[in-house]
């Protein structure tokens, strides 16, 4: 279904405003002239109407053909698109949805072996949400409605568990009248029935049915908001009687009061208890270890389509669990170091900017520029909670529930790591992982650096991802020798005040295999006996250019955190914001396009005007596969003209527009991550699970064949790109879009994006990894979010993901995201999309804004200047199409964007020999037919109008 609010409807409307107008002044001069002819002779009256109307009549074909074929020309091709997934696919897709839950699904806790449940298949299920489950999240990443799915329930049953309906059937009664959660909303109730709606009889009837329970825990996050840090206010209705179902200051991500009762109830009258945890923000689990009766607890993210068949096989045995943890669970979420600068921060002296939006129905909505402090600095998740242990700040016990990279298995492993092998630039040891149990299984190997820290210097953390694997599935008794080769260089840390620049310390490296962040298996020692410092005169292997700052206005005026002298300025720099003012140094450089922005004031009077609208004969299919240097291109973009250009830049929602001079098709793009669904034809594809599920398989082939389902789906569906996947980070669990994300850590995230992104490269596909980037909170993402963080963090944990999904992903296409990064908007920022993109990482492809809703600072002059191709808006708004059409600075920017998108276009499936279609498409030739008929019958009303006019003139004389 077409996605389409009413600022969207607006907007459209206003692109047709001057057809309409001049519509309305046709009809309105026809019935001037029909009035004004009441006093002419009878014969001549009736001639002039009829020639009015037939008038009219003209008018109203020519003017729906200049809209069809103007404004609404790309809304109409995106919704007559006709491709559709064949049922084998689909089959395969669901499979292997089935395949990631089943290795993405964590087990946390198994006391006293109580999983797999295989003596009693009669299971007791207690929570509403069993009734109610998480399969994805809300928003663009939605599940698309077309594919049954499969609950929670159904999973159970269909592993062999026979369920006791009679808890179902009273879950399902109790929130009969509850509200459907639409694609864009959230409802942020918890409607947990009360301990005292549980009869005596229904509970003596369910330990009668069975002595073990299990307890289902949902939360569900999406697109557009945060999860609430404060739900206290957040009343539900029940029985006509109203609930309050948190205290004052209590927070999403916890228990709430009934549940807490109802965990309490069964904990009182089973002795046998499972949790599940089904969700993929991570929440305070403590409560498991305050009842001995709660022996197993497993994690599941949101499990698309049919995931939930794998979570049933996994209690019933008939599958082990092999995933792992991608976020840290704390105990209590209020002590983490972003508490207290996640959220809503608005700057109370930046009214000169304020930007206010009209929707439809006439309402407005103002808003000035607001902000959020990265203040945590390079010690996100289990960064900080390692090195704090080892700093003394804290107690890691205390503090940590299940560490990062944690996940039990039904049998056991040993891992044995071998010799460190060195060369100049490479470390490389085998590890042969056996499995000593007595239950086939799989296990990761996770390898973590420890860089040496001087007190004051580099920011460093004691435990570093650098590279995991996942082993084949082991017998009982088997082994696996699995490689592990890194380069050096990947331990580097980047020192932005003094080299600004990677520096490779000299000192012993810790080089340890771990069960998790936490639990060292082995550690061996690389020695660096001096300092490598990757300047110019020395970039690193996998860097085009090296690299050096680009962020410092983007630390701004923040106490970051340190690890100097044990984190002795922890408190001050983890408190809340002490100043809502931005200040007039930096309001200097604050840009907004309806405030302060003329493209003029940018224009470089020395740029000389390219060659446009030449007839060089040469069409975009001409150069498939040539080098993106290659002189042709050059040769090509002289052909195009400058409102071809603006038409390519303005129009890129779900699209690609079309090039007449170079005979550029259109092609279709669509959104993600979980699935591949066109919101403009209703055809989507099976949804997968959440990319939190993906993560925690820790299995780079999984993530390859999931990148490898979607290309497959997508070429059937006439689909050359798809908006994901997404890799920001797990800063907060608050974001209310971390199922879209992976993961707190940048290397787990980077080679779960850069094999998706391979697999759907294998189909042509080209994916948009996004959002580019510190786009970690909904929490006023389009009111000018400045994002404030320093050049270290963004560099070593935001881009991270980014970076590996480029170099070893091979990304084409790239969505920026709508924060600014200290005073710039990051879909116009050079320093981030030209000079550490494509400069530095060698990115060579196309730039995307995220929706372009017109916010009062998204703006195409300001994109195309700095590197952001073109918008993603599917219509006519004003900021969309270029300000500045004939300067030489403008054009050659347009010039250049268009490059970067015609260059990812003809390398992609829609050039596939089997795909490319340079013909009119079916709508346009449909329209043609319609036309031909249409002036066949104006021309035959004409014919009719006069002979009727001379049968009546002749009729009269007679008379």
């Amino acid at each position: 279904m077409l996605q389409i609010n009413m600022d969207d409807v607006w907007s459209i409307l206003n692109t047709c405003k001057p057809y309409l107008i001049a519509l309305g002044a046709v009809a309105i001069i026809a019935l001037i002239v029909i009035i004004a002819v009441r006093k002419l002779k009878v014969e001549n009256r009736k001639l002039i109407r009829s020639e009015a109307g037939i008038a009219l009549l003209c008018a109203v074909i020519i003017i729906v053909n200049l809209i069809c074929s103007g404004p609404m020309s790309t809304l109409i091709s995106l919704a007559t698109g006709n491709g559709t997934i064949s049922d084998e696919t689909s089959a395969e897709a669901t499979q292997l949805s089935q395949e990631i839950a089943g290795e993405g699904i964590v087990l946390l806790k198994n006391d006293n072996n109580i999983l797999p449940v295989t003596d009693n298949k009669n299971l007791n299920v207690f929570g509403w949400a069993s009734t109610n489950p998480c399969y994805g999240g809300t928003g663009s990443g939605s599940l698309s409605d077309a594919y049954e799915t499969v609950s929670l329930l159904q999973g159970l049953e269909d592993a062999g568990f026979s369920l006791n309906s009679d808890l179902s059937d009273f879950y399902t009664a109790y929130r009969s009248d509850r509200p459907e959660v639409g694609m864009w909303s959230q409802d942020w109730t918890l409607p947990e029935p009360t301990a005292d709606s549980y009869t005596d009889e229904l509970i003596n009837d369910a330990k009668n049915f069975s002595d073990t329970a299990l307890v289902v825990i949902t939360r569900v996050g999406g697109e557009g908001a945060d999860l609430p840090t404060d739900v206290s206010e957040v009343t539900y209705t029940d029985n006509s009687t109203e609930y309050k179902d948190f205290e004052d200051g209590e927070h999403y991500l916890q228990l709430s009061q009934t549940e807490k009762d109802m965990v309490e109830l069964v904990c009182n009258n089973f002795d046998n208890v499972l949790v599940v945890y089904n969700g993929a923000n991570t929440m305070e689990l403590g409560f498991v270890n305050d009842y001995k009766e709660i022996q197993g607890v497993i994690w599941c993210p949101g499990t698309g389509q049919s995931g939930f068949e794998a979570l049933g096989e996994i209690i019933a045995g008939e599958s082990n669990p092999s995933g792992k943890t991608s976020d840290t669970f704390v105990k209590d979420l209020t002590t983490t170091p972003t508490w207290n600068n996640f959220g809503d921060f608005e700057y109370d002296n930046m009214d000169e900017f304020e930007h206010t939006q009209t929707s439809f129905t006439g309402t407005t909505d103002p808003y000035v520029p607001h902000f959020v402090n990265y203040v945590e600095n390079i010690y996100v998740g289990y960064r900080f909670y390692e090195t704090a242990a080892t700093e003394g700040l804290i107690n890691y016990d205390d503090m940590v529930m299940y560490p990062f990279g944690y996940g039990l298995s039904y049998t056991s492993f040993t891992q044995e790591m071998g010799a460190i092998t060195e060369t100049d630039d490479k470390v490389s040891f085998d590890v042969t992982v056996t499995n000593t149990g007595d239950t086939a299984g799989k296990d990761v190997v996770e390898v973590y650096y420890n860089p040496p820290y001087t007190n004051g210097g580099i920011e460093k953390a004691t435990a570093n991802l650098i590279t995991f694997e996942k082993t084949e599935e082991l017998q009982p008794g088997d082994s696996q020798t699995i490689n592990i080769t890194f380069n050096k260089e990947d331990m580097a840390s980047y020192d932005s005040y003094n080299a600004a620049a990677y520096v490779l310390e000299a000192g012993d490296y810790g080089i340890s295999i771990r069960e998790n962040s936490h639990n060292i298996i082995d550690e061996k020692i690389v020695s660096i006996s001096e300092d490598v410092i990757y300047d110019e005169n020395n970039a690193r292997s996998t860097d085009e250019s090296v690299a050096t700052n680009q962020f410092e206005d983007a630390e701004g005026e923040v106490t970051y955190l340190s690890r100097a002298n044990g984190f002795a300025n922890y408190a001050e720099a983890t408190a809340a914001p002490q100043t809502m003012s931005m200040t007039e140094e930096q309001k200097s450089v604050f840009v907004v396009d309806t405030v302060n922005y003329d493209p003029e004031d940018y224009n470089d009077e020395s740029d000389e005007m390219p060659t446009t609208g030449a007839k060089n004969g040469l069409e975009l299919a001409d150069l498939r596969g040539l080098d993106y240097d290659d002189p042709q291109w050059d040769t090509l973009l002289d052909q195009l003209t400058v409102s071809e250009m603006d038409n390519l830049i303005a129009l890129g929602g779900y699209t690609t527009a079309a090039i007449s001079s170079v005979n550029k098709v259109m092609t279709i793009d669509c959104d993600g991550p979980a699935s591949i669904n066109n919101n403009f034809t209703g055809t989507g594809s099976i949804g997968f699970p959440s990319a939190v599920m993906i993560a925690n398989t820790w299995n780079k082939d999984i993530a390859l064949a999931f990148g490898e389902s979607i290309g497959k789906m997508a070429d059937e569906m006439d689909v050359s790109g798809w908006y994901a996947p997404a890799m920001n980070i797990h800063r907060s669990a608050f974001s209310g879009r971390n199922f879209e994300y992976y993961s707190e850590d940048g290397v787990l995230s980077g080679y779960m994006a850069a094999n998706a992104v391979v697999g759907a490269e294998k189909y042509g596909v080209y994916a948009y990894i996004k959002h580019f980037a510190l786009n970690d909170q909904e929490t006023n993402r389009t009111e000018m979010l400045c994002t404030w963080a320093t050049e270290q963090a963004i560099r070593e944990i935001n881009l991270k993901p980014f970076e590996i999904a480029v170099k070893e992903g091979g990304a084409k296409a790239v969505m920026s995201a709508f924060n600014y990064i200290g005073t710039t908007y990051a879909g116009g920022n050079n320093a981030l999309l030209n000079n550490v993109l494509r400069g530095e990482w060698g990115f060579q492809g196309m730039v995307l804004t995220d929706y372009f809703g017109g916010y009062g600072y998204m703006d195409s002059d300001i994109c195309i200047r700095n590197g952001n191709d073109f918008c993603l808006v599917a219509y006519d708004m004003e900021s969309n199409h270029l300000t500045d059409k004939t300067s030489a600075t403008s054009v050659i920017a347009m010039r250049q964007a268009a490059k970067n998108i015609m260059y990812t276009v003809v390398n992609s499936r829609a050039y596939d020999a089997a795909n490319l279609q340079t013909g009119l498409m079916a709508w346009q030739i449909a329209m043609i037919v319609i036309d031909v008929i249409l002036a066949a019958g104006v021309i035959g009303l004409e014919v009719v109008t006069i002979k009727k006019y001379r049968e009546r003139k002749v009729n009269y004389i007679e008379v």
